[in-house]
């Protein structure tokens, strides 16, 4: 019997590697405009090469991060002594901002081992999933308790919510190659699970990987934003677009079942598999409480967010809900250092080295005349139907929120009011595409929804969130004072 060796996934696209390394040359080689530094300018060349191969899958996220850091180091954009050099271009591990989300997600891992996200997800719906609209909102619910602690939203989705999805479609003899059979139930609940999913992400700095990095380039212009100014700003927004979205995908794609009530046989059988809850289970309740409260009123203790994290994190080792392996084998939580790291990095150092201040001056220079009322939706706009070219949230927010929020601060917008907006929709745009956000891939490969509904749902509800963010929004924000 001949051995059989499963061949290793191909990581690097050589094809796309070498169109982004001479997309990367050109930039490097070309005269930098009148008041851009030549360090400057080389380095925005290493970070728009970094930003094309992520999107065009030349690497993977980490691997192009590596190579855009050994290139900072050795080129020495950011200080020419060698040393100094290799120092600043890992400056980025160093910002408490990534060590807040790789906490976060050790702490998501206690969520999932111990199978309270699960039972969470299965006692929501047990109570309102009786009908398919009630199972749409039972997810949301879910999704809505478990996004603080759980910063990775295709952990969330792909763990915990796409797995219950499975089974009730299966429930219901679901074949993705049947239409009549995709849309009694599972069409509905997977693009309703989806826009949850992506909705909660903004509402919690720790809901997915790319708001810290909003809170980082807002930093650098002066806008100071904490978990709780984060969650008071989203709340309301947020919580109007999951209430509305099922209520808007119903009828864009309605679900042709009206009774889902044998749904809760799968939910009644997987909560008696659990049994009661655990000790490691209430461990878990205790340490979500503790984490929560010190996120929204550590600040009065003295107590940040990343303490709040590592805190969190020494409770469940102590306690023994995780031990070292499992922070050991966290592999999403590392790669997360790494990129976020290496984006932060070069990020920062644009504004330090003077770039964004420039480039923001320069399309000030065009729309100058705009009022920032005028301004003001263009950007968001501009920002969010953007997101058609991207197939990563984290690379849209690294390429664009900076610059963006930089113009629209030089135009007079009041810096609060777009630095959240600018955060809450580099969540929202993943409703666009099938390929928009790290929980999308998950779900559409379930077969369970064609590209063409799921597109035409995306752009019937991108309406819905853009005027939603900037009206229900926007009164909120003038009502808590941000402008």
């Amino acid at each position: 019997m001949k051995s059989t060796v499963t061949k290793p996934a191909k990581e690097i696209s050589y094809k796309s590697l070498i169109a982004t390394v001479i997309f990367g040359l050109i930039l490097w080689f070309i005269s930098p405009p009148e008041g851009v530094t030549q360090n400057a300018w080389h380095l925005l060349a290493i970070f728009l090469a970094t930003i094309v191969g992520i999107i065009t899958k030349a690497a993977s996220m980490g691997t192009m991060s590596v190579v855009a850091m050994a290139l900072v180091a050795l080129t020495r954009v950011l200080d020419p002594n060698p040393v100094m050099a290799i120092t600043k271009t890992l400056s980025g591990f160093g910002n408490s901002l990534i060590w807040l989300i790789v906490m976060s997600f050790f702490i998501a891992r206690g969520f999932i081992k111990t199978g309270l996200g699960t039972r969470i997800a299965c006692w929501f719906i047990k109570a309102m999933g009786k009908t398919p609209l009630g199972l749409a909102y039972s997810l949301s619910i879910s999704e809505l308790v478990l996004a603080p602690a759980i910063p990775s939203n295709t952990a969330r989705s792909g763990g915990i919510i796409y797995p219950i999805i499975k089974s009730i479609a299966g429930m219901f003899d679901t074949d993705p190659a049947n239409d009549a059979s995709r849309k009694k139930i599972a069409a509905f609940l997977t693009l309703s699970a989806y826009n949850a999913n992506i909705i909660t992400s903004t509402m919690f700095l720790t809901a997915t990987a790319s708001n810290p990095l909003c809170q980082r380039f807002a930093a650098d212009l002066g806008i100071n934003i904490t978990w709780g100014s984060w969650a008071m700003a989203a709340m309301v927004p947020g919580l109007v677009a999951l209430i509305v979205t099922p209520l808007i995908i119903r009828k864009v794609l309605p679900p042709t079942l009206k009774d889902t009530k044998q749904a809760l046989v799968i939910v009644n059988e997987s909560l008696k598999e659990m049994g009661p809850i655990s000790k490691n289970e209430w461990f878990m309740v205790a340490t979500f409480f503790i984490l929560l409260f010190l996120w929204i009123l550590g600040g009065l203790f003295g107590i940040d967010a990343t303490t709040t994290a590592f805190i969190g994190l020494s409770i469940l080792l102590l306690g023994s809900v995780l031990n070292w392996e499992d922070v050991k084998s966290e592999k999403a939580a590392w790669d997360t250092m790494v990129w976020f790291a290496a984006l932060v990095m070069m990020a920062s150092n644009l504004n330090t080295l003077g770039f964004i201040g420039w480039f923001s001056n320069w399309i000030k220079g065009y729309i100058a005349s705009l009022s920032w009322l005028a301004a003001f939706p263009i950007i968001i706009v501009v920002y969010f139907y953007s997101h058609y070219m991207f197939a990563s949230a984290t690379a849209h927010v690294a390429a664009m929120y900076a610059a963006l929020l930089g113009v629209g601060v030089s135009l007079g917008i009041p810096p609060y009011l777009l630095a959240y907006m600018l955060g809450f929709i580099g969540s929202v745009f993943g409703t666009l595409t099938h390929y928009g956000h790290g929980p999308a891939p998950v779900l559409f490969g379930s077969g369970y929804v064609t590209v063409k509904e799921w597109w035409t749902v995306g752009a019937v509800l991108s309406i819905f969130f853009i005027l939603n963010w900037m009206v229900v929004g926007g009164a909120w924000f003038k009502v808590l004072g941000l402008y």
